[in-house]
């Protein structure tokens, strides 16, 4: 049986770590009093409105350096890479069945939509063979049009499946936008099929030509409604060439900009493959 002392010690121990708490005493909440915690509370106050301040300031001073128009730093995509549509770098469909290659028909349909005539009666009229230059106090550029019908056959317009019922499919070819781009030389697109023998192909505008008028773009802000110019590829393939599969690169020419970097596979080219069933 606990003797009197032991009760009386376990009585203080409990009041002990009681007041260690709150003291009824001295007032103190965890060992501080009501003056000294609002003291702390002050200052950190004090301390993160004054870190926030700070920060406000510097993301304020930063954005002024900022232009709305033209990115401070660009050179980490000095170069442009080569992109195709539809949007698949494996192109494989049954030319016999319209569901088969519905999605690649209707997906070039949707993305020429904003090259219709219709779309581009406000564009400048420019002069084929220069740069639009436009470095004049106008912060809103205007744009080069790049008509549809200038893709012919692989319009749309004539052939409303764009090849792909005939076995003939369409490709389009566009390269990525970089600001301030002037290629040297006069750029056409090149497309090769990795086989034996050679596979005939159509170019449209002729000869794969990119012209020069479409540059340079100026940003997104600047050159808002900014038409990329397009390269149409038919690929005329023949019945030996159904049920495989036939790898295709397609290069930018016949201008400085590269298109052999091993490190990078889409700088200036691109590589797809097609592969009709019969």
């Amino acid at each position: 049986m606990a003797s009197t002392e032991d009760k009386a010690a376990n009585k203080e121990n409990v009041s002990s770590w009681k007041d260690s708490i709150y003291n009824p005493r001295t007032g103190e909440l965890l060992g501080r009093t009501a003056s000294s915690w609002a003291l702390i509370l002050l200052f950190y106050l004090v301390f993160y409105c004054f870190l926030a301040g700070m920060f406000a300031l510097t993301m304020w001073v930063m954005l002024l350096t900022l232009d709305d128009y033209v990115p401070r730093y660009r050179d980490r995509v000095p170069e442009p890479g080569l992109v195709i549509r539809p949007n698949s770098l494996d192109i494989t469909f049954n030319k016999s069945d319209s569901k088969n290659y519905r999605t690649y028909v209707n997906h070039l349909e949707s993305f020429l939509q904003r090259y219709n005539d219709s779309m581009q009666e406000n564009n400048a009229d420019c002069i084929p063979g220069e740069y639009y230059m436009q470095d004049g106090g106008e912060m809103t550029k205007k744009v080069c049009p790049f008509r549809r019908t200038s893709l012919s056959l692989c319009s749309g317009l004539s052939d409303t499946d764009f090849g792909y019922q005939e076995g003939k499919p369409c490709v389009l070819l566009k390269m990525n936008r970089i600001i301030g781009l002037k290629p040297i030389g006069d750029p056409y697109i090149n497309c090769t099929v990795k086989k034996d023998h050679p596979v005939q192909m159509h170019y449209f505008p002729s000869e794969g030509r990119i012209d020069k008028m479409y540059f340079p773009y100026y940003g997104k802000k600047a050159h808002e409604n900014y038409m990329q110019p397009l390269v149409a590829v038919k690929l005329l393939l023949t019945k030996e060439d159904y049920n495989k599969e036939l790898a295709v690169e397609c290069r930018v020419e016949g201008t400085n900009l590269r298109n052999n970097d091993e490190r990078d596979k889409f700088l200036g080219r691109v590589t797809f493959r097609v592969k009709v069933v019969e």
